[in-house]
């Protein structure tokens, strides 16, 4: 007897035990569908974050004061004072390494806006701007227009919006542009809407609106707001140079001391998604170990199945036996059905896998950014995983039916 024939005889075997054949292949199937589900999931969150950042670019970095407490040799804690107004002002006007700079600063996260009945839920965040923050943060208007110099110098009362909003405050056949909505007791005219941006923010960029800088700081009254500066450099092989530039600037509109670390804090866009990265490179590695427990317990089932198997046909293998079968076609039938009946568990749980994979992603994060993911990697690490889970389940089981006697096996009842 052939390999080819004994591929066939196992396959044969396979088909005459149809039930068991399902049940065992769904053992499979649940190990490897936890083992794509993860990864692909984490995939997909991988992959919105990349979204996210890839409108911001490479070529950015963000200027923020430092939000904890410092210790500056060997003395005692201290606050830093934020970036107030005036620091962010000159250096955006002595900063020339720039293509563009904005300052903003976020006046509240917890603001509800009115339009005649309606209004939002208290959790809209209202940020105070300039006319390169659009361009500079990469949002797209769906309406409307960005501020202009003249919004900007002369502090009038108009506002973007952002999809959310709009879709709350007004009907689906009305038009928000010049509508007059209530942003914290006073009246702003809608100027534009920007477009859906949703993605890893889990759609809070949707929820915020945005109104001239000079308005914030009026809005924010006696309270001491936190200026943040984002920066723009031409190309990104410039970037490193623009951020040692901004730093030593920074540093000298602070008055930093010299050998005192630096009172604020500057990162680069793609450093958020190289942190974002090895983040997920751990979770890989913990959805692995718990797809891999998970085949362990998948494996050990199906061993003691293929066992039970073994016991079932001891007749049969002492006929195939007694027609000239030799042990090692015995095995080579044994670790057949095995590894077929891991492959036909892994397919399905492979399709599984992804399918509840993407859900998972666009759950946690939704939004336009989210793409379907098709981890092809994991897939092809998926059916590796199921030929060895095969191998492992079905040796020793063929390797017991390949030592049985002939004569002994014949008279099993």
């Amino acid at each position: 007897m052939n390999l080819i024939e004994n591929i066939r005889e196992g396959l044969r075997s396979i088909i005459s035990n149809r039930l068991r054949t399902i049940l065992t292949s769904m053992i499979i199937a649940i190990g490897i569908t936890s083992l794509v589900g993860i990864l692909t999931a984490i995939d997909g969150l991988q992959s919105s974050v990349d979204n996210s950042f890839a409108g911001l670019g490479a070529n950015t970095f963000d200027i923020q004061g430092p939000q904890l407490f410092r210790r500056f040799g060997g003395r005692a804690e201290k606050r830093v004072p934020p970036i107030d107004y005036h620091q962010a002002m000159t250096f955006k006007r002595r900063f020339e390494k720039g293509e563009s700079v904005s300052v903003y600063a976020t006046v509240t996260g917890a603001a509800q806006i009115k339009y005649a009945s309606k209004k939002t839920n208290p959790n809209v965040q209202l940020t105070g701007v300039d006319d390169n923050f659009l361009a500079i943060k990469a949002f797209k208007l769906q309406s409307g227009r960005n501020f202009s110099p003249n919004d900007l110098t002369n502090s009038l009362n108009v506002t973007i919006i952002g999809s959310e909003i709009a879709s709350t405050l007004f009907e689906r056949n009305m038009n928000p542009l010049n509508k007059e909505i209530n942003i914290l007791g006073g009246k702003y005219k809608v100027i534009g809407v920007l477009d859906k941006k949703g993605g890893f923010s889990g759609g809070g960029e949707d929820r915020t609106v945005l109104v001239p800088l000079e308005n914030a700081r009026a809005m924010a009254a006696n309270r001491t707001l936190t200026f943040d500066i984002t920066g723009s450099v031409p190309s990104l092989s410039d970037a490193e140079t623009a951020v040692g530039e901004a730093r030593g600037l920074m540093r000298q509109i602070r008055r930093d001391p010299l050998g005192r670390q630096d009172s604020f804090e500057i990162r680069r866009a793609d450093e958020l998604a190289k942190d974002f990265e090895e983040i997920t490179s751990y979770l890989r590695i913990g959805g692995f170990g718990i797809g891999f427990i998970t085949l362990l317990g998948a494996s050990i089932a199906l061993m003691n199945i293929m066992l039970v198997s073994v016991t079932e046909r001891t007749r049969e293998i002492g006929i195939r036996k007694s027609l000239g079968a030799t042990p090692k076609r015995i095995r080579e039938q044994f670790l057949i059905e095995a590894i077929v009946i891991c492959i036909l568990g892994g397919l399905g749980g492979i399709v599984l896998g992804i399918g509840i994979g993407n859900v998972i992603s666009r759950v946690v994060s939704p939004g336009d950014a989210v793409s379907f993911v098709v981890p092809w990697l994991w897939m092809g690490v998926g059916i590796l995983v199921c030929v060895s889970v095969g191998l492992f389940s079905g040796i020793y089981p063929a390797f017991k039916a390949s030592r049985l006697d002939p004569i002994e096996a014949l008279r099993y009842e």
